[in-house]
């Protein structure tokens, strides 16, 4: 990173799970290219969980856009948060594009939210990190709305 480069030009938001009211049940991103960067980070937030709840997400790799081969990425969910300490907090997952199954053509990811018992909020991004070429603003999705130098 240099001085004058802005952190919009080095951090590029690739997917989200918006903050929601998610019921019991799975919610995930659309899958997301490892080829723009070297590395990604997901933010996960959660707002008031619901009586009894639990929430898990972990990152789940696919052959392609449309999740051929879809499996588990080794090492990457988290500890399970509970309703008990889980009230806004949140959690990261590092990726490094390296760390898919590149040699059996895993090119791909996505993020997987699970809410166990109750409806809870829920929200997430993936951001890109060190991208292989342009700045990383260049891959935003079109939902960013706005960049405000």
């Amino acid at each position: 990173m240099t001085p004058n480069q802005k952190p919009s030009e080095a951090l590029a938001v690739l997917a989200t799970c918006d903050a929601a009211s998610v019921g019991a049940g799975t919610v995930t991103s659309g899958w997301v290219s490892a080829s723009t960067c070297a590395a990604f980070l997901v933010l996960l937030a959660t707002g008031v969980l619901g009586a009894g709840a639990t929430v898990d997400a972990k990152l789940q790799q696919a052959q392609d856009s449309s999740g051929t081969g879809a499996k588990d990425i080794s090492g990457k969910a988290i500890a399970q948060i509970v309703k008990a300490s889980g009230d806004n907090k949140q959690a990261l997952i590092n990726l490094r594009a390296e760390e898919l199954d590149v040699n059996n053509g895993y090119a791909y990811f996505r993020l997987s939210i699970t809410v166990g018992t109750a409806a809870s909020i829920v929200g997430a991004a993936i951001l890109g990190v060190f991208p292989d070429y342009a700045p990383a603003s260049a891959f935003n999705q079109a939902a960013v709305a706005q960049i405000v130098a």
